[in-house]
């Protein structure tokens, strides 16, 4: 929720006309008295009903009361206005809810605390579904001022009870929203009536904001990222010195004009990271790709297998490492999933991508200070992915991948009570669950089509039950299972031996939070099995000679399981979520 108090003068009669008469912003519909100072004002009911002029008037007169009382004695500007506003994703309260929450701001900010017989007079008015306004007149029955020093930061105090108690969205508030941090401008009201009038989702200030970031997400040096805005039909213009040094830049909708004249945002109105400042930094903080040896010469490892890589480890940073570290990765991350809907291959794919990158940018809003010094290696793999279309292995494992982030991200956020980020990690984790599922059966699907003899797939399960003896069962059972084999076959075709590219895979980063650890184990013996594995020749002609000798048959669920001789997992199963 938020709150927004003004001291809009000493005129009661217009700021009662504007909340109950027609509205300008937004439509008032059905404006009504949820609650006031002693139960029983006259409620003046909509411009257009019948007797609204004379209770209005006897409205204004109930309120005026004490200051016409005071005389000289009263304040100049004996108004006070409070609004409390809902947030979008909330659901609709009752009048009632709306009474109480009326109720305990006017405690809060000292303008009627509870059970003081002399508290200010005043009403609260809801003429839509997501917000109250709060009119009050500052004289206290005793004719003294009410003590509502500091209102505006106590009526926020107050509001981050009211949200916990209520269930309703948790808004950042103190070092949560503090300054530097690479939070979101809200959109203004203004902003946002303007956005529905012209029949868009979105203000312009987010649409910008996400056309930005994606384009930072691809750009190597600032020319390019120029070059990117251009591309997209953004209007863009940039600021220099006498220098010639580049000091900002802003940008514009093509569409997005007040008479005739356009609508420009720099970067930092857009949020506080894609400052020029910081987007320099971001774009300096690159390692490129690094090479990997091969029989044939250099060649440089697929860069979704790196991104992958250095994704798993960011789990690892977020649960040990300080803040400022954490924060390096979680930005780099966000960088990522902006950089993921150009790969989809459905719009439906890209809609849900989409929205999971916007999630996650409040997920990795902390007060942490970035440096952009570390994670150079996932940032230098992600503009290296530009290059080269993602098949579906390669977006299946990152995704599968950025699962485990994002559950990472929302376990440090809810250690420190960051209840906003706790939420937008959720809405992540639903979009990058939709998307895998989208994009994972098919290659899952198309992996078990190659499928090994039979006799590999006893070997390969007692490796299972060697390597994992926890999670062998649960494993073994999956319907990813089959894919597991075929993977583990390409590995030792191409020279690798199964049981340490298993051990490897294993033990490379915990299976605890997988929700299927077979298709984990997939994306990483993939991932595993197309490094070069020198001196290992002989091992996978044997194993192709193997191949070819025997048919490729589809085990059934016992033979699946091993031989009988195979050893028994050492631990029940244990529960996962993802």
């Amino acid at each position: 929720m938020i709150a927004n108090i003004v001291k809009p003068g000493s005129k009661t009669r217009g700021v009662l006309a504007y909340l109950f008469g027609p509205g300008r912003a937004t439509v008032h519909t059905n404006p009504h008295i949820v609650a006031s100072w002693d139960g029983f004002a006259p409620d003046p009911g909509p411009e257009v009903s019948p007797g609204h002029k004379q209770r209005m008037a006897q409205l204004t007169q109930a309120l005026d009361l004490r200051v016409k009382q005071a005389g000289d004695r009263a304040p100049e500007g004996h108004v006070w206005h409070c609004s409390v506003r809902a947030a979008p994703e909330d659901r609709t309260l009752a009048d009632a809810d709306w009474a109480t929450i009326a109720h305990r701001i006017v405690h809060a900010t000292g303008i009627a605390p509870e059970g003081d017989q002399d508290g200010c007079r005043w009403i609260a008015v809801r003429h839509a579904d997501d917000h109250i306004h709060i009119v009050a007149t500052k004289m206290r029955g005793d004719l003294r001022p009410p003590r509502n020093w500091n209102d505006y930061h106590r009526a926020m105090t107050e509001l981050t009870q009211i949200e916990e108690d209520f269930g309703l969205t948790q808004v950042p508030r103190g070092p949560e929203a503090a300054v530097g941090t690479p939070a979101a401008k809200r959109p203004t009201r203004a902003e946002q009536e303007k956005a529905k009038r012209l029949g868009h989702d979105k203000t312009a200030r987010e649409r910008l904001r996400h056309t930005v970031r994606t384009a930072l997400s691809h750009a190597q040096n600032l020319d390019e990222f120029f070059n990117l805005l251009a591309d997209t039909g953004l209007q863009v213009e940039t600021r220099a010195l006498p220098s010639g040094d580049l000091n900002g830049y802003k940008v514009a909708l093509p569409d997005d004009a007040t008479g005739g004249k356009l609508i420009w945002y720099s970067g930092s109105s857009l949020a506080t990271d894609l400052s020029l400042p910081s987007i320099t930094k971001r774009l300096a903080a690159t390692d490129p790709a690094a090479p990997e040896p091969s029989p044939t010469g250099q060649r440089r490892q697929n860069p979704w297998h790196q991104a992958t890589a250095a994704a798993e480890h960011i789990p690892h940073h977020l649960d040990h490492a300080d803040d400022t570290l954490a924060q390096d990765h979680l930005t780099v991350f966000g960088e990522v999933l902006y950089a993921l809907p150009a790969h989809a291959s459905t719009s439906h794919l890209r809609t849900e991508l989409h929205r999971a990158a916007a999630a996650f940018e409040h997920a990795a809003h902390t007060c942490a200070r970035t440096g952009y010094e570390h994670a150079r290696a996932l940032r230098g793999a992600l503009k290296a992915m530009r290059y080269q279309p993602a098949d579906g292995t390669g977006l299946a494992m990152l995704l599968d991948a950025a699962i485990l982030v994002v559950l990472a991200a929302q376990r440090r956020s809810a250690l420190r009570h960051h209840n906003h980020q706790v939420a937008a990690a959720r809405q992540t984790l639903i979009h990058l669950q939709a998307a895998y599922d989208q994009t994972a059966p098919t290659t899952l699907a198309a992996l078990t089509r190659h499928r090994p003899p039979i006799t590999a797939v006893h070997k390969y399960a007692r490796h299972i039950h060697e390597v994992l003896p926890t999670y062998a069962e649960q494993i073994l059972a999956e319907d990813a299972w089959p894919a597991l084999t075929a993977a583990l076959a390409a590995a030792e075709h191409a020279g690798h031996d199964p049981a340490a590219v298993l051990h490897h895979a294993a033990h490379k980063r915990p299976l605890n939070d997988a929700k299927s650890a077979s298709e984990v184990l997939v994306w990483r013996i993939q991932r595993l099995g197309a490094r070069h594995a020198p001196g290992n020749e002989a091992r996978a002609r044997a194993a192709r000679a193997s191949s070819t000798r025997l048919p490729r048959t589809r085990p059934t669920p016992q033979a699946a399981a091993g031989p009988p001789h195979a050893p028994a997992p050492q631990a029940p199963r244990p529960h996962r979520s993802r």
